[in-house]
């Protein structure tokens, strides 16, 4: 049954071109990349034979799972830590970061959509299990989001259940709010879908996320 993962914000790279003014240190967190998700989402296409979509910039320069006229696309600060580099842009700067990186990643996945005809999309990310900016728990080892289309949601949830792992239920974020790339090509296309959020302790290193993997295969190959 034909799947394709989408992994919005695999990549921790800036262009050349752009100097967002922060410190190296800040591109090996979590504003900057969703961290082992591109290991993470490789091993899961090797598992299922499936094709991937990575993110191929970071989401510090835009964020491919935002609306383009969202206020929050090209973020000034992540998780209280200011983004110089973004402050003050022109419409035509903004536009031109929409031209060079939002509008061909999503044109890519519709075409990837169009030409495997998939049963199931999946979108992987990974959060972390703590924020500097809020005190709030989250103990969840992983979460499963979506917005009105909750097919697979429901059918993920009870697998990790029954495997003993309680599964975030739109959490830690909800797909209520952030769920751009789903909306725009599984919910206006009628496509079931199911949003993976894996926290990033559990993907620190490679046991980590074979083992991820592994579990994530049976849950994704029974949804479809």
């Amino acid at each position: 049954m034909p799947i394709l993962l989408v992994a919005d914000h695999a990549s921790d790279a800036v262009p050349p071109h752009i100097d967002l003014g922060v410190a190296p240190v800040v591109f090996g967190t979590h504003i900057a990349v969703d961290i082992g998700v591109a290991a993470l989402t490789q091993a899961l296409a090797a598992r299922l034979g499936a094709p991937a979509l990575l993110g191929d910039v970071s989401r510090l320069v835009i964020d491919l799972n935002r609306e383009p006229e969202e206020e929050g696309l090209i973020p000034t600060t992540s998780d209280g830590i200011a983004i110089p580099g973004n402050h003050g842009l022109t419409a035509a700067e903004r536009q031109h970061r929409i031209d060079a990186h939002h509008a061909p990643y999503h044109d890519r996945l519709a075409a990837l959509i169009d030409t495997h005809a998939p049963r199931l999309i999946v979108s992987v990310h990974s959060f972390a299990p703590a924020l500097l900016s809020r005190d709030e728990p989250r103990p969840w080892p992983v979460g499963i989001l979506y917005n009105t289309d909750d097919r697979a949601a429901r059918i993920a949830l009870g697998l990790l259940l029954a495997q003993g792992i309680a599964a975030g239920d739109n959490q830690p974020y909800s797909g209520r709010d952030l769920n751009y790339t789903m909306n725009r090509h599984a919910e206006a296309r009628g496509l079931p879908y199911l949003g993976l959020e894996v926290r990033q302790d559990g993907l620190a290193d490679a046991a980590g996320i074979e083992r991820w993997a592994a579990r994530l295969t049976a849950v994704i190959r029974a949804c479809a």
